[in-house]
């Protein structure tokens, strides 16, 4: 459905001189600022441990195929590294990356002058700041996942027309 609207280019390979008309994927695009943060539009969301773009959007607008309508609201153009991932792809994820989970990743401490519940990163030393936070490589990679999974979903009412829009835009830029 997403790729739906987008132009078909012929494509010759270089090799064998084959000619193939196939979806130019090159040609986005984006949802206009002014509508990404109209609050009227959103409600805020956070992903559960092993939600998919596809059941979201199944569950939230009774169709699979608008998962697209989710990913592009949200600035999401890669799902495999924009998208949190479950449980189990995390744990193994935990296990590839690091020989200790639990080993230190880096130090924290609060900012010490505005808004003092911002973390600041001082890296893996805490020399100079006894009163840092160690934070372990679990902690740092899952505060990745959960800031991921932070995202709005339009409302249900308006995805229709933010759909037909964007279907219009796609043939005047054609």
């Amino acid at each position: 459905m997403y790729f739906d609207s987008f132009p078909k280019v012929e494509y010759s390979n270089v090799i064998n001189g084959e000619k193939k008309v196939v979806t130019n994927i090159l040609r986005r695009i984006a949802t206009r600022q002014a509508v990404k943060s109209n609050l009227t539009l959103f409600s805020k969301y956070t992903i559960g441990g092993n939600e998919s773009p596809e059941n979201l959007a199944f569950d939230l607008y009774g169709d699979a195929e608008l998962h697209w309508v989710i990913l592009l609201t949200n600035d999401i153009y890669d799902r495999y590294h924009q998208w949190p991932m479950n449980n189990n792809q995390f744990l193994t994820y935990m296990s590839d990356r690091y020989t200790d989970a639990n080993a230190i990743h880096h130090y924290e401490i609060n900012q010490s002058s505005g808004n003092t519940t911002i973390k600041i990163d001082i890296g893996p030393d805490n020399t100079g700041h006894g009163s840092a936070t160690a934070i372990t490589n679990f902690e740092y990679e899952e505060e990745k996942q959960n800031n991921l999974r932070q995202i709005k979903l339009m409302q249900e009412s308006f995805v229709g027309q933010f759909v037909s829009e964007y279907r219009s835009l796609h043939k005047r830029v054609s």
